[in-house]
């Protein structure tokens, strides 16, 4: 029973003038500005959407940047933005910073569904991982240290490469995969989503996690089940759609109260078919919806 809904973080996107972030609604002589920030995994979907608004909208100006889920929702509680993209959910702490500063309180919607795709050079030869050689690979005990401890001949040491701490990417993975262990210290952090595809696409021994809307020509993913014995899916809309793909999840815009004026209709738009469309172009998953 989940809204439809999606946004992401980075660029400035254009249309008119301007209006206080805290409002969202109509300024004088109609002109507005939507201001948002937050999760990196959203970036190019924002920015589609943030165009394709524009072309029915010109006078309203959509301004996007990235940073992080956790830049995003630092942005909200403080009341500097109108809205907050997410890929992981607010904790209670931030609801409770968020009234205090500002009155009001978060409001959730789910806008849409991201498998997070395990990315390796194409010259690897694994194929599939289970979420228990997951958390081998990337835990602080180092169980896995070269890929030739998971049973393929691909002499060399891994090279882990993650998220920084403020991305909501990197904390998901930490929740579904390490069960909320640490990390391994010698871990490579980078600032985006399409940074850690990069990095892997030229690291042969490299691993890495990142939305599935960021694969390119130069990396491959892997399958993943749940354990071993089950079934392995590739991160597919398909399969983050039904569940099926373990490591899938929701992402989130956060308002500050109930949404008014401008903000409103954009997020309005965003649930109907024309912004689902858009979304499912960039190749992500439109989010359940109600009923």
């Amino acid at each position: 029973m989940l809204n439809v809904k999606w946004l992401g973080a980075v660029a400035v996107v254009a249309a008119s003038v301007l209006v206080g972030c805290q409002g969202g609604g109509d300024g004088a002589g109609g002109d507005v500005t939507i201001q948002i920030s937050g999760s990196d995994t959203m970036i190019n979907v924002a920015q589609a959407w943030a165009e394709e608004y524009k072309k029915t909208h010109p006078d309203v100006k959509i301004e996007v940047r990235g940073g992080g889920s956790g830049v995003g929702i630092a942005d909200l509680t403080a009341g500097k933005v109108v809205m907050a993209n997410a890929s992981r959910k607010m904790k209670p702490k931030e609801h409770a910073l968020a009234k205090k500063n500002t009155g009001k309180e978060p409001v959730e919607y789910i806008v849409g569904l991201d498998a997070l795709a395990i990315y390796i050079h194409p010259d690897n030869p694994v194929d599939e991982l289970t979420l228990a050689q997951l958390a081998d690979v990337y835990g602080a005990d180092k169980k896995v240290k070269q890929w030739a401890d998971l049973g393929v001949e691909f002499p060399g040491e891994l090279v882990c490469v993650s998220r920084q701490n403020s991305s909501g990417t990197y904390a998901y993975f930490k929740e579904a995969v390490l069960k909320d262990d640490d990390f391994r210290d010698d871990t490579v952090n980078q600032s985006g989503s399409a940074d850690v595809v990069a990095l892997v696409a030229n690291t042969p021994l490299a691993i890495g996690y990142s939305g599935m809307g960021y694969k390119t020509d130069k990396v491959k993913t892997v399958a993943v089940a749940k354990e071993e014995g089950a079934e392995y899916h590739q991160p597919t809309v398909e399969s983050a759609a039904s569940g099926d793909y373990p490591v899938s999840r929701p992402l989130h815009i956060y308002t500050l109260g109930e949404p008014e004026g401008a903000t409103k209709e954009y997020l309005d738009w965003i649930m109907s078919d024309a912004g689902q469309k858009v979304l499912q172009d960039i190749g992500y998953v439109p989010a359940p919806k109600a009923g």
